[in-house]
């Protein structure tokens, strides 16, 4: 019995389903999670010895990888100078000015502790300065774990096929209004029926949830527009896109201004952040600058601050985004050539070093689509790549991500070895 098995045992006896996040325990691909004894670069170790190419990257935290030296020593330094205040910083300005830089649509913002606190505050945010109580969200999106966002959600809920949104009084679940993804005539019609009640759309700019799924060129301009014309809001959720599709998120690569953004993830440098901003007369209604309250015991925490910036100024490099989304797209290419050889219909896409495969004819715009792959194919397949040393997403309702640290030499030797999974999966 491995060493990772023995621990999945102790572990289900103390944490629900031997896990902290529910997609960690691999139900939708079959088999045992493997115990990670240590990360470097593009690799991760388990307890056991095994070494894995890991296109995870903490679920697109790790833009360069495990334990950079940057981005070691800055929180190494952060550490030796204490690791919690509870009072202001300078890092906590210094990664809040770095963050407008990159993305000027957030004038103003507040650091929390992760994406779902960022999303839950900006939807409050939204209701009060609007003065409404109805927003709309798109199906297979996910937000977090708040309990309007349960609704028609994706990641670990669509992976797992759970209801809705267990435990969610009705109520409230039907403050939460959905639509398809790519489809504004389905946002318009949502308007028409309920007339100056909604407050905003939060939306996933390009969906990482359900799998990837690449916007429309109009679908975003139109939600802009619908917006504008019904003095709603229009909240990004950059939580995976934010530094991760550009430099300045997917509010850069599709040249649109939200209204307010969440981030998280790449922001914190793999430490557990999250920031929710925008313009400036709507950060200005948050305590103790106006009535809308938000605290966090943690939140601007200095060593995550420290890991933020070190990260950011990192990816400030020369070439960084442009090296990046040529390894991801040639990863990509490499996957669609395989499955071309091997007979096996597939949809592929990605937006910088963000990448999804779906095992089906296709196309894919929206959850609906994104459900009609075959889930079976993909486990068998995880199950070849892992026994190969390539690690993917325990989910085939969860994107890929490149890391910086991903080297020509690995994507060759992962464009190989996931097509000789291919082959296997496909003769299974």
């Amino acid at each position: 019995m491995s060493r990772s098995s023995k621990l999945f045992d102790r572990a289900k006896r103390v944490l629900p389903g031997g896990v902290n996040s529910p997609v960690r325990a691999f139900r939708a691909v079959g088999g045992t999670p493997f115990f990670v004894a240590h990360g470097h670069g593009s690799s991760l170790a388990d307890v056991d010895g095994h070494e894995y190419l890991d296109y995870v990257c903490s679920w697109g935290a790790l833009i360069l990888g495990h334990a950079h030296p940057a981005v070691l020593e800055a929180v190494q330094q952060a550490v030796g100078r204490g690791w919690t205040y509870g009072t202001p910083c300078e890092a906590e300005v210094e990664l809040a000015e770095e963050v407008r830089r990159r993305m000027p649509s957030l004038e103003m913002m507040r650091f929390v502790n992760s994406g779902t606190e960022a999303t839950m505050a900006a939807v409050r945010l939204a209701r009060a300065a609007t003065g409404r109580e109805l927003i709309i969200k798109f199906e297979g999106c996910y937000h977090g774990h708040a309990d309007g966002f349960l609704v028609k959600a994706g990641s670990g809920v669509a992976t797992l096929g759970l209801p809705d949104s267990p435990g969610v009084p009705a109520s409230l679940a039907a403050f939460t209004l959905t639509a398809p993804f790519n489809d504004a005539r389905s946002v318009a019609d949502l308007f028409r029926e309920h007339p100056d009640r909604i407050a905003a759309i939060i939306v996933e700019p390009f969906v990482g949830n359900a799998g990837f799924i690449v916007p429309e060129s109009d679908f975003h301009s139109a939600l802009r527009s619908l917006c504008d014309r019904h003095r709603s809001l229009l909240i990004f959720d950059e939580v995976m896109t934010g530094f991760r599709v550009a430099a300045g998120g997917a509010q850069e690569r599709l040249g649109l201004r939200p209204d307010l953004t969440t981030l998280g993830k790449i922001v914190g440098g793999g430490f557990p952040v999250g920031v929710y901003g925008g313009r400036e007369d709507l950060m200005n209604r948050i305590a103790p600058e106006g009535p809308v309250y938000q605290a966090g015991t943690l939140s601007g925490n200095p060593v995550a601050m420290a890991a933020g910036l070190a990260t950011l100024r990192e990816t400030s490099r020369p070439g960084f985004y442009e090296v990046l989304e040529q390894r991801t797209a040639r990863l990509v290419e490499g996957l669609r050539t395989a499955a071309d050889r091997h007979g096996v219909p597939i949809t592929l896409g990605h937006a910088g070093s963000m990448w999804g495969a779906y095992f089906t004819a296709g196309p894919v715009r929206n959850y609906a689509d994104a459900k009609k792959a075959d889930t079976a194919r993909f486990a068998r397949w995880h199950k070849a790549a892992l026994a190969r040393g390539v690690f993917l997403a325990p989910s085939a309702f969860e994107a890929g991500f490149v890391s910086s640290a991903h080297s020509d030499a690995d994507i060759d030797f992962t464009i190989r070895e996931l097509d000789a999974a291919l082959a296997e999966a496909h003769r299974a």
